[in-house]
């Protein structure tokens, strides 16, 4: 427990710090972002200021992390080190993204298909190390079974779950990029999540299988380390949104929100929650719908359902001050966050 609120403070005091310094190197450098021209017309103000953020919530969450493990010395584990690669990971191919779009000065950066690959060959790494590494009890960071509140059903083998978590992760990723719209939305809704997970993390712990058997027990290979890097994140999410809050004075660009949404993923597989992030996660679910939705009805109907996908463009175009969107969606998140762990209660407690 010590390692988790050491990580927590340090990663914060990071991000707080770290970010306005960031935010002074990136201006000098002019890694300013290009908005869209068709985007809302309040965007164009926001033309020019820093992006790639996300860089200073990754080191961030890193120095935490291993600072909490090194005052306390406590070993590290493979769980939240694998957990770590896929956001690092993740994060590199944002940032490649991101640079491109800087450097050509333009709204799009990475072609789709190069940036999925990206996103695919991280998975896969991430998923079949998972797969690995058992420790005294046999138990590996991920299984090949799929996971709610916990695993159920048989399991569908390496290959199928390889495949399962690598459209998890580029799933997750994605939605929080098209979340990531407005100042402090996409960062905000992290938080809450990474809340939960913190929690989840605990609460297996004191209900581990490997500590005494019960009838509702979790097989989780290291749920206080996860807990630990959740909370690293979170703290660092804390720290970035003081300087990312509408109105925002440095933006987390694709190298924050491929980050976040790798890790929310990673979570979720290692503390088999894999199907409750869609619940938890609800926030980024409807914002990614809005996209399917508003794509599929161009295409067989020719007509648009929104005024402007995603979804929180669209509460613009009705003439929503931004900060009133961003707190309602924080507001949404939280309760999927409340309902999720309210599921995820529900689904412990002894019939």
């Amino acid at each position: 427990m010590k390692a988790l609120l050491i990580s927590a403070a340090v990663s914060m005091a990071v991000a707080l710090l770290g970010t306005p310094i960031a935010i002074r190197v990136f201006t000098r450098q002019g890694y300013g972002q290009p908005i869209r021209e068709e985007g809302p017309a309040g965007h164009s103000s926001k033309r020019g200021t820093p992006t790639m953020g996300g860089t200073v919530m990754i080191i961030a969450t890193l120095i935490g992390y291993f600072a909490g493990h090194l005052a306390t010395g406590e070993p590290v584990s493979v769980s939240g080190l694998l957990v770590l690669f896929l956001m690092t990971g993740l994060g590199a191919v944002g940032f490649a993204d991101d640079f491109i779009k800087l450097y050509k000065q333009r709204s799009l950066g990475l072609r789709s298909g190069a940036k999925l690959a990206g996103q695919v060959i991280v998975g896969v790494v991430f998923a079949v190390l998972a797969l690995h590494f058992p420790d005294g009890y046999d138990l590996t960071p991920a299984s090949s079974h799929l996971s709610f509140l916990a695993d159920f059903g048989i399991s569908i083998g390496p290959v199928f779950f390889v495949a399962f978590v690598v459209a998890m992760v580029a799933g997750t990723s994605n939605a929080v990029n098209l979340t990531d719209g407005l100042d402090g939305l996409a960062t905000g809704a992290t938080i809450l999540v990474l809340v939960a997970y913190v929690i989840i993390g605990n609460w297996q712990l004191r209900n581990d299988c490997t500590s005494g058997l019960a009838p509702n027990c979790y097989d989780v290979r290291d749920p206080l380390d996860l807990a630990v890097v959740a909370a690293a994140l979170m703290a660092a999410c804390v720290g970035f949104l003081w300087w990312n809050a509408p109105p925002a004075r440095i933006f987390m660009g694709d190298t924050g929100s491929l980050a976040i949404g790798g890790a929310l993923a990673g979570l979720a597989v290692t503390t088999r929650t894999e199907l409750l992030l869609l619940i938890l996660g609800g926030l980024f679910v409807i914002v990614t719908l809005s996209v399917i939705i508003q794509v599929g009805s161009f295409k067989m109907t020719g007509k648009r359902v929104f005024r402007m996908a995603p979804l929180q463009h669209h509460f613009e175009l009705l003439g929503w001050a931004e900060t009133t969107i961003v707190v309602r969606f924080w507001v949404i998140s939280g309760m999927f966050v409340a309902l999720g762990l309210g599921v995820f209660y529900v689904g412990w407690f002894p019939k």
